[in-house]
């Protein structure tokens, strides 16, 4: 496939850009806050100390059911975001999340312990598509892979500052208390984002009116370069191959993910010899910042080669090596510095991945196609959590449960490299265009 470059623009030395330092900031803060409450769970699991009789597939299943309540709002969310207001639908959604996720550290039995998690999953759901509408309206095609890796740099940020908040709450409070606590800070936040945020340049009270005008022009020049999706119409866009092959591709890589991120503490606890609760959430912050670090430099670089489709599958297959070796290898440093390998390759595609649909589709339609990449896509996350909980369970080790992340891995690199090479596809008609215009 030839491999799309970034649209020219015409040189604009002395445009501002007021909108990196106003929008990406908060909503990377807001996001982590969402983060938190997803990943705090997986420093939790390995110190409840027999509390509600979890299992390791039980585990599993926590982990994996908030992604069954966080299909429902993506393409509903995406829709309001588009044609209402992601600032509006973003804040509704913060303070209904920021409550069921305190409520969720009252639970007295496992199934209550499932349902809310699904129930917070239900409305962290809309969250992701809202604000990449929102990013769409602030950042033309050719900064939308960078714009994408620095507010999603909230994941592994999340991680390396909430990981060990985490487990030091948890030598000083019980599970239930760090909970009930963590869902605070969304409905703080909550009021900073509906002052600070706007849903395009023009509503933005701090921008100049030549930036704003910069934005919006240049994104009018990317929508009026992008193929027509049919009639227009969302059922018109979704079934277009490349769409259904995203969604496949986000399905198998983020199966691999989640099911990473999940057991990544108790690996960890693993090689800490039953470590304190602040020592594993200290160590495992450290393959986080290495996420963070390689996810914003892979972004850059797509970004500045236009190379989409290599800046998703090179990490991938090296995220599949390092699974696999991990489970092969003795020590503890040299099994660490796999697990940091594998966090790396696993963030790393989430800039240039998401820059694709913006694409592919025009604004009018793009927000229920990302809706429904995220909604099937993210299943992989109620998959691979309980994958390898149930295998650990059925086998007494590990082993098995990363061998079959690391072929779901695969399957997505497959997607990625073989589905979107079509010479006829949406994406190679425009990086033509681009080409014949640089």
């Amino acid at each position: 496939m030839t491999e799309a470059r970034p649209i020219p623009q015409p040189p604009s030395p002395a445009i501002p850009a007021k909108r990196w330092a106003y929008v990406i900031p908060v909503a990377a803060i807001m996001y982590m806050l969402a983060y938190l409450d997803r990943n705090n769970v997986s420093v939790i699991l390995p110190y409840m100390h027999g509390d509600l009789e979890l299992s390791n597939a039980d585990k599993g299943l926590v982990g994996g059911i908030f992604f069954v309540g966080y299909v429902f709002l993506q393409i509903p969310a995406a829709i309001l975001a588009q044609r209402w207001s992601a600032r509006k639908t973003v804040v509704i959604l913060m303070v209904a999340w920021g409550l069921a996720a305190s409520l969720s550290g009252l639970v007295q039995t496992k199934s209550q312990f499932y349902a809310a998690r699904f129930v917070l999953g239900f409305f962290e759901g809309g969250v992701w598509p809202a604000v990449l509408i929102l990013l769409a309206s602030w950042f033309p095609l050719r900064e939308r892979a960078r714009a994408n890796a620095l507010w999603m740099a909230c994941l592994p940020l999340s991680s390396v500052f909430m990981a060990p908040l985490s487990g030091w709450m948890l030598d000083h409070a019980s599970w239930r208390w760090v909970l009930v606590l963590q869902g605070v800070p969304p409905l703080v936040w909550a009021v900073v984002w509906w002052f600070a945020v706007a849903d395009r340049p023009a509503r933005a009270r701090w921008i100049s009116r030549a930036e704003a005008e910069h934005v919006e022009r240049s994104i009018a020049a990317d929508e009026a370069a992008k193929p027509p999706a049919g009639s227009g119409s969302y059922l018109d866009a979704v079934k277009q191959k490349s769409v259904l092959v995203l969604i496949g591709v986000y399905f198998f890589w983020i199966t691999g993910f989640y099911g990473f991120n999940l057991w990544l503490p108790s690996v960890i606890k693993e090689l800490t010899h039953n470590g304190s609760s602040t020592e594993v959430g200290l160590l495992t912050a450290i393959p986080f910042t290495v996420a963070l670090v390689v996810m914003i430099a892979n972004a850059a670089w797509s970004d500045r080669t236009g190379k989409r489709r290599q800046a998703v599958a090179l990490p991938l297959v090296v995220g599949i090596a390092a699974l696999l070796l991990g489970q092969a290898v003795d020590g503890a440093l040299p099994r660490m510095l796999l697990l940091c390998v594998t966090a790396a390759a696993v963030y790393a595609p989430y800039g240039p991945f998401w820059a694709i649909p913006g694409q592919l589709l025009r604004f009018e339609v793009v927000a229920v196609a990302m809706g429904l990449i995220n909604a099937l896509g993210n299943l992989g996350g109620f998959a691979g959590p309980y994958l390898v909980g149930w295998l650990t369970d059925a086998t007494g080790s590990s082993v098995t449960g990363f061998a079959v992340l690391s072929g779901f891995l695969a399957v997505a690199v497959a997607l990625v490299t073989l589905g979107l090479r079509t010479g006829t596809s949406p994406v190679c008609r425009l990086s033509e265009q681009a080409a014949e215009g640089a």
